[in-house]
This record gives C-alpha cells, structure tokens and sequence, in this order.
C-alpha cells in the first residue's frame, strides 16, 4: 500500500493523498489507523504533514470520484466535518487526470468540478445554488461577537469574516503586520462563532478570515489557519469570501467595492483578493442576490513524493 504526498500551491503545507481504490475497506476510519498514521509521519520526518485525503472512484455515476478530508489538529485531535480545497485538488492531481474532474466532497455534501487550464492550472469551481438562508446561517449579513461586527457566511466551510479596521489595521500592510495579540483576539473570536454554529470549540471550523478595503480588485484578506496564520488564503475560504461578496450587506461586499472593486465580467462577479502570499483569481455567477457557482482560477498542485510504502498495519474496520 502506497500514498502521495501533494503540495498545492497556497497551502500551508502538503496533504498525505491516498488512493482509496487500492486500500482494504475501511481504512483510515478509526481513531487507532489515524493516530498511527501521525505516528509514523512524525518519526520519517514529515511531522509538519497535517492534512489526510482519501479518493476513489464514486458510486455515484454523476461524480468521477468522491473525496474524504481528515485535518489533524494539535494534541492529537482529528476533525472529520471540515473540508480542504487545498487537499481536493491535490487528490485531482494525483490521479493524473487531464479533462475536468467532478468530485464530490463526501466530508461537506459539496460538489467539485476542476477544469485544466493553459499550462498546468486548474480553475476550481464550487457548484451550490444554495438559498440565502443556507449561505447566512444566522438569517443576517451582520452579527456581533466579541464586540466586533462579523458576518458568519457558510459557503463549503463556514467562516467568520472580521473588518481589519475594526482591529484598528486599517490597511493590507498593517494586517499582514499584525501579530500573537491579534491572533489570539481572532481565535476568541472563532471559539464564539463555534458556539453559535453549532461547532466544538476548539475543532478546525468554522474558520476565520480578516478583511480589509485596500486591493485594487478586492479586499485584502488574512486568515487564520490551524494553528496560526496562514500564508496565503485557504482555497475553500477564497471561495467563501467570494460567495459572500455577492451578499448585500456582508463585510466581504462592502469591503470587496463590488461597484467599482469587482467588476462583472461575462455576466459573473470577478475579484482578485490580495493575501500575504499573493494574489488569488476568483469569480461567481449570481442569482439575484445570491452566487450558484464560485471558483478560484489559476490553482496549481505539485507532487512531492510518489509511492510512499505505508509501513503500518492497517485495521480493517468495515
């Protein structure tokens, strides 16, 4: 039995693919297989390996494969109800395949689809023509926590968005400046959010990002990954800040300047969201006063490592 290690561009670290395929049933789905698997990576020197992801092929005929997500989280936790499109795509790359791949993300009922682009690329498109109601899962576009105004937006992960000028950092390079004090006030920030979402408190969603109205095509953003910040953006949370953006009254679309900021192009809502890591292509097409579809454009995978023998026993549990 072998793995994959994949490192999609943005990510804050490479993702441990396997091929579901070619493994026993049941494999990776208890708690014993996940914590052997955290074993061994830490003694090969892959301790900073933090993201799990299972492909096969699908059951379903309308997908080609369906995909599961395990993040690890510190203290030897796992979170199975969060998912990684960093990870997704990474699965995609492993596989090889050269024509657009419909995936369905078995840990969050999403639906994939990622399109090849000129020169390696991948467009990556989330397909969810969701009610307001289930994009906005507290009925409004802006609540309050921690004494600052969040907008609480649920488009594949869920997510807090927080105004940058509401930490006092009004600008891109005061965000990308900030600090422990300010991550610590985001991570109270993301427990409360958990309370009211329903979510354990110190799980890996919903996730938190903060915004502010300095990007010549969008907002700047800076997120906050498992455990600290993350160095770009995390591809679901591209997504989600462009779900939102289409949202009258969220932060991301008073923050993105959808007037004059982003633009609608071909009849979708464009933006180009600056991160600490660079820029990150997104676009959405709108309903209304809601998005069907978001993608991220421009994503790239690379394999790090093929073949991986995994040396540990695997327990059957299915």
């Amino acid at each position: 039995m072998t793995a994959d290690v994949v490192r999609a561009e943005g990510a804050p670290g490479p993702t441990l693919v396997l091929d579901r395929d070619r493994l026993p049933p049941g494999t990776l789905a208890s708690r014993a297989d996940l914590l052997a698997v955290r074993a061994w990576l830490e003694r090969t020197g892959r301790g900073h390996i933090r993201k799990l992801a299972l492909y096969g092929t699908s059951a379903d005929p309308a997908y080609d494969l369906d995909y599961r997500f395990v993040q690890c989280l510190p203290g030897g936790a796992f979170d199975f109800r969060t998912g990684c499109g960093h990870s997704l795509l990474a699965c995609v790359a492993a596989t090889g395949r050269t024509g657009p791949v419909r995936v369905r993300a078995v840990t969050t009922g999403d639906t994939v689809v990622c399109e090849p682009e000129p020169g390696g690329a991948y467009t990556v498109r989330l397909v969810r023509p969701a009610p307001l109601s289930a994009l906005l899962p507290t009925g409004r576009p802006l609540d309050r926590l921690c004494g600052l105004r969040v907008s609480l937006v649920r488009f594949g992960n869920p997510y807090v968005f927080v105004s940058a000028a509401d930490l006092g950092l009004p600008t891109a390079r005061e965000l990308y400046g900030a600090g422990d004090a300010v991550l610590a006030r985001l991570h109270r920030v993301r427990a409360a959010a958990a309370a009211v979402l329903g979510h354990r408190p110190d799980g890996a969603v919903p996730k938190v990002a903060v915004l502010a109205a300095d990007g010549a095509e969008g907002p700047a953003v800076r997120a906050v990954t498992v455990p600290g910040w993350h160095p770009s953006i995390a591809l679901t949370g591209a997504l989600c800040v462009t779900a939102a953006a289409a949202v009258p009254g969220t932060l991301p679309a008073l923050l993105a300047r959808p007037g004059t900021a982003a633009p609608r192009q071909s009849g979708r809502l464009a933006l180009r969201l600056t991160t600490p890591g660079g820029t990150v292509a997104t676009s959405a097409a709108v309903s209304g006063s809601r998005p069907t579809d978001v993608a991220v454009h421009g994503k790239r995978a690379h394999l790090v490592e093929r073949g991986l023998p995994l040396p540990w026993r695997i327990h059957v549990t299915a």
